[in-house]
């Protein structure tokens, strides 16, 4: 079920997905100050399942949400509480720009996964990028209060690990069960999940709320239908390096809503993964055109 891999069609789906993710991401922080953490996640889950369902029967009909791999499915949504619950903790103290920046070990750790779990080749010089990168992460998660060892900086790495494993199966879950039961059951699993899990210290809604809670849902939708189509077209090692634009929106987003700006520290640590990540654009593009054979390699 797997479709031809299209480098050039991914980068533009993971684009769109990470300026939709970041839009959706100012809107939970906008949240998180109203509401606790895992009802901040349920509604994330909740709000975008309409926009879903409206595209999963406008493209591909209800018979397309059947799910194949169920245990996948579940270890995605389970995931997924666990990314976006981390980080909605994170944003109620840390700006935009300083959790992303943290969030950057994700696609690194999914280029790494990548070799074990997907059988794609990342050769020595990629390793290099990819370590790196990492002490790019470090140079931002400094000690100190908004470090490493701060409670938030360190739900900003849970949560970058889970969205790293979480991406690898979708990678996996594309050989065998249709985007829009991807995007469905994510969202639902980690709706219910969520939803259950908040129900003890729930907070009434208020209607202030209702076209925010609706836009994150929508840019949600979005996002996460970009971003399986970018993970169908494209290896997981080549496009996972995309997440870095992200800093771009984020830092508009700090300075508009909440006026904030990175420290130094947050430039300099961003300049390096960055750097990194470009790196590992250039090499995909080397071992491309060295193995053109393997484009097509599940």
């Amino acid at each position: 079920m797997s479709p031809t891999k299209s480098p050039a069609r991914a980068i533009v789906w993971m684009l769109a997905a990470v300026a939709f993710f970041s839009l959706m991401d100012a809107g939970m922080k906008m949240l998180s100050s109203s509401y606790p953490t895992l009802q901040v996640t349920m509604l994330r889950g909740t709000a975008s399942l309409p926009f879903v369902l409206v595209w999963v029967l406008a493209t591909a009909g209800p018979r397309s949400m059947i799910p194949v791999r169920w245990g996948l499915h579940l270890l995605r949504g389970a995931l997924g509480m666990i990314m976006i619950g981390c980080f909605v903790y994170a944003l109620r103290t840390l700006p935009l720009s300083t959790a992303y920046t943290i969030y950057f070990v994700a696609p690194l750790l999914v280029a790494a996964l990548s070799v074990p779990l997907l059988g794609e080749y990342v050769g020595p010089r990629r390793w290099v990028a990819i370590g790196i990168g990492l002490v790019g992460v470090l140079v931002v998660l400094r000690p100190g209060v908004d470090g490493i060892i701060s409670f938030p900086g360190l739900m900003v790495l849970v949560a970058a690990t889970a969205y790293a494993i979480a991406a690898v199966t979708v990678s996996l879950l594309t050989r065998t069960d249709t985007p829009q039961s991807m995007v469905v059951w994510f969202l639902l699993i980690m709706a219910i999940g969520a939803g259950l899990l908040a129900w003890p210290q729930w907070q009434p809604l208020q209607w202030k709320h209702a076209a925010l809670i609706a836009g994150m849902g929508l840019a949600g939708a979005l996002g996460q239908i970009a971003l399986t189509r970018a993970f169908q077209l494209g290896q997981a090692s080549m496009i996972a390096p995309l997440e870095y634009t992200g800093l771009v929106w984020v830092i508009g987003w700090d300075l508009l809503l909440w006026d904030k700006l990175p420290d130094r520290w947050t430039w300099l640590g961003a300049a390096i993964i960055v750097a990194s990540g470009l790196y590992l654009l250039h090499r995909e593009r080397v071992q491309r055109a060295q193995r053109p054979d393997q484009l097509d390699h599940p």
